[in-house]
């Protein structure tokens, strides 16, 4: 890399070039080398609100610090809202990492044990993407991921926010994770939630497999259930092979994790 461009804020793809690249916080990009990138385009003078309450839910902009999201105080009545500070805290960083890095970041690195990939897919977040032409598009935060440090976004596309619905924001959660040392990276980490309306459970998986997967049941679920739409849902080739834990130790954590999550959020 060898330039640094601001570009306007009402013009973000002004003078985009080949080998152009989005900067927010930068902990991936400055991590590794990178020789194909040319040109960083912050974000950092964007002006974008980095939480905002609706009656929709809430609004997170992709430039958002992690810091901010921690130090967020969501309202008593979102059940869910202490997961949003839990999700933050399952960084495996230090302090300066935490200052620098971006909730938009984290995503767009799309690493299986990315805690705000899971975060996202978790309570359903919708990702709004904006690309060169102007246009942007809405997409399932269930779908951005791919694979390991892989996603759906086109060259040149940004990712601008995320939106947590208000009807994920209400549900019961529990969730459930490990790691081969009390802070180190996530092997497996599963999050279920529960809609006590309609009896809707949802049970994501991820860190475990190379993008995060969703077991939804329309109702309370057996054992019986859960164990087959683990089979069904996440092959053997979907597993993460790391040295974090074997595809196998992550397939026998998935059952025992899906089924104490069924459990719990059964009674609740």
């Amino acid at each position: 890399m060898t330039d640094m461009l601001v570009p306007p804020a009402q013009d973000l793809f002004h003078d985009w070039r080949d080998g152009d690249t989005w900067l927010a916080g930068g902990t991936l990009i400055f991590s590794q080398p990178m020789p194909h990138l040319r040109r960083l385009r912050d974000l950092s003078d964007t002006g974008w609100q980095s939480i905002t309450v609706s009656e929709a839910g809430l609004e997170i902009a992709a430039t958002c610090g992690i810091t901010e999201l921690h130090e967020f105080k969501p309202p008593e009545h979102w059940r869910a809202g202490p997961f949003l500070r839990q999700s933050v805290e399952e960084y495996l960083a230090s302090f300066k990492v935490w200052n620098r890095q971006t909730v938009g970041g984290n995503i767009c690195a799309s690493l299986p044990a990315g805690p705000m990939v899971t975060m996202g897919a978790a309570l359903e977040a919708q990702y709004k993407l904006l690309a060169m032409d102007g246009s942007d598009r809405i997409v399932p935060a269930i779908n951005f991921v791919t694979g390991d440090n892989t996603n759906i976004l086109q060259p040149g596309e940004l990712l601008r926010s995320i939106h947590l619905p208000m009807a994920s924001l209400m549900r019961n959660y529990t969730l459930r994770r490990f790691s081969l040392t009390k802070h180190g990276r996530s092997s497996i980490y599963l999050v279920g939630t529960h809609d006590t309306k309609s009896s809707e459970i949802l049970i994501t998986v991820s860190a475990a497999t190379i993008h995060p997967v969703h077991l939804r049941f329309t109702g309370l679920p057996s054992s019986e259930q859960v164990r087959k739409a683990v089979d069904q849902l996440i092959p053997a080739k979907l597993y993460f092979d790391d040295p974090n834990g074997t595809p196998a130790h992550r397939r026998h954590l998935t059952y025992v994790f899906a089924e104490q999550i069924r459990t719990e959020l059964s009674a609740s």
